[in-house]
């Protein structure tokens, strides 16, 4: 006869205190794997629950026939399984703490920061610091700064002051209202905006960042008095532009050539943008003077206009076309734009347009241009229409159609940017303000030129990339950082259904009225057929 060992009688109780040692065990391996270190807590994790395990192998092997027994076949499955499942999510959270990858799903991809902004940030030169005197941060500026301090956590780095518990840090910045926000750098501290009833801006702090690395302000100057688009709001103006250039601490004035004589000493970039008059030969010869002493011009030029500026062109290797851009591909009109507005998806390998990838822009009533190589004259295209498009130039005819003899077939180019070395020093102009800061002037002239000037004016500005075009070509010719240059940050899009009252009257009329009778009808019939 065979002798059996017989458990204690308070086994059952016992055998559910074991489950405590698996436990253990995966959460001491999981401590230890997370932190990457293996000290006394972890230690103190592992070694009770190595010893339960043991103890519970230790009476299961001296029961009788434990391994033949289908509770133990059953036990070591659903342990097994627990085990996996702990384990699986152990490594799930050690990959997590230890890569962290974020993945943003949002349609403008919100969440992201953009090309733009993480080129800045990762090329800091010096500790940046940003100040924000609230009680509290919202989660979303939160996330944006924290997206910034992941790009380069030795240079940028943020905090949250609560004003009432630091006075002297308020009156060190001269905070002004709760919600102020600052950036410091060195010695170097600039207001950046107020957060108390809006969302920190990606598009002010990046640019802020920019400038702090250019160390100079940039000072653009609209050429006036020719018939060029105005500054101020209204039909046709220039203002979403200017509020764009602001967004980025970028200055705007106004200049009157015929007034000053020439341009002043501290402007970076001079855009001369839709005139509709000939300009006076004074002015022409001083817009060449300044492009010889290294300066920068941005020329946007419309069909059937006269600017006189033919010399200046030719000794860049550009040709104004008198004709009209017509895109016969039919994209356009999927879209709403008609022939003469041609959509742009082909853009030329320049810092400018070099993120652009195939994004749309589109130019009513453009001109195109003709580029001749010039020595010392580096050209790169900008904006390239498709193949099925050509130079119309019969200007008065209202029949579209190509004329072999006559038109030139596409692409076409309705956007260039050039640069070559200047041929003259600067200096100071005493057009200049008294005690303005002259830009210093790059030993390299740039000039961007585009037969059209209504993509960037009130009401276009802001369509697909017809902003970016504008700001990026006046980035460029500032010269101030060229690697920054990309798509702006993107912001959040309006879906506020605006309904009228009528439209109210009738979506409650269908909620209410037609909505509930068209289910009971329902109802009815079918209850009818079943009878």
């Amino acid at each position: 006869m065979r002798s059996v060992k017989i458990l204690p009688a308070h086994w059952p109780s016992l055998r559910s205190l074991f489950w405590t040692g698996p436990v253990l065990l995966v959460m001491g391996l999981s401590a230890g794997f997370v932190s990457g270190t293996w000290g006394p807590i972890v230690l103190g994790l592992l070694t009770p629950g190595m010893f339960i395990c043991s103890l519970w192998l230790w009476f299961q092997v001296t029961g009788q026939r434990f391994w033949s027994q289908r509770s133990t076949q059953v036990g070591g499955n659903a342990l097994v399984a627990t085990l996996a499942v702990l384990v699986i999510l152990g490594l799930v959270n050690f990959l997590g703490v230890r890569y962290d990858t974020r993945i943003d799903l949002t349609e403008k991809q919100l969440f992201t920061l953009s090309p733009q902004s993480q080129q800045v940030v990762k090329e800091l030169k010096q500790p940046v610091k940003v100040w924000v005197f609230s009680g509290q941060l919202t989660s979303p500026d939160r996330s944006l700064l924290e997206n910034f301090h992941r790009q380069n956590p030795t240079q940028f780095s943020f905090e949250v002051v609560d004003p009432q518990a630091q006075p002297a840090l308020v009156q060190k910045f001269d905070v002004k209202e709760f919600g102020d926000v600052f950036l410091e750098s060195g010695k170097r501290r600039q207001f950046l905006q107020s957060v108390r009833e809006n969302r920190l801006s990606e598009s002010k702090l990046v640019n802020a960042l920019a400038q702090l690395n250019n160390g100079r302000q940039t000072q653009v100057y609209f050429l006036q008095g020719h018939g060029e688009h105005s500054l101020e709001s209204g039909q046709g103006a220039f203002s979403a532009a200017v509020k764009a250039l602001e967004a980025k601490s970028i200055l705007s004035k106004p200049l009157n050539l015929a007034v000053t004589g020439k341009v002043p000493g501290d402007a970076s970039v001079v855009v001369v943008a839709g005139p509709q008059q000939t300009l006076l030969e004074g002015e022409a010869k001083a817009l060449e003077a300044y492009l010889k002493q290294g300066g920068n011009l941005l020329l946007l030029i419309d069909p059937n206009t006269n600017p006189g500026l033919e010399t200046l062109l030719k000794s860049w290797g550009v040709t104004l076309d008198n004709a009209i851009a017509i895109d016969a591909s039919g994209r356009g009109q999927l879209v709403g734009l008609n022939p003469a507005a041609p959509l742009v998806t082909h853009y030329g390998d320049s810092p400018i347009t070099r993120d652009f990838g195939n994004n749309t822009s589109f130019y009513p009533l453009a001109r195109p241009l003709e580029i001749t190589p010039v020595d010392g004259v580096k050209s790169t295209p900008l904006l390239l229409t498709n193949e099925q498009s050509w130079a119309e130039t019969d200007l008065q005819s209202q029949d579209l159609k190509f004329d072999a003899n006559a038109d030139r077939r596409g692409p076409l180019i309705l956007g260039v940017a050039l640069s070559r070395p200047a041929t003259s020093s600067s200096s100071p102009s005493p057009a200049a303000k008294p005690g303005a800061t002259p830009s210093p002037q790059k030993p390299e002239s740039r000039l961007v030129v585009i037969g059209n000037s209504q993509f960037a004016m009130d009401g276009l500005f802001d369509r697909v990339l017809n902003g970016d075009v504008f700001l990026n070509s006046v980035t460029w010719l500032g010269q101030q950082h060229d690697s920054i240059l990309s798509i702006r940050p993107k912001e959040d899009a309006n879906r506020r259904l605006t309904i009228t009252t009528e439209q109210g009257r009738l979506l409650s009329l269908l909620a209410l009225g037609v909505l509930p009778l068209l289910a009971f009808g329902t109802a009815t019939f079918l209850w009818w057929q079943r009878r």
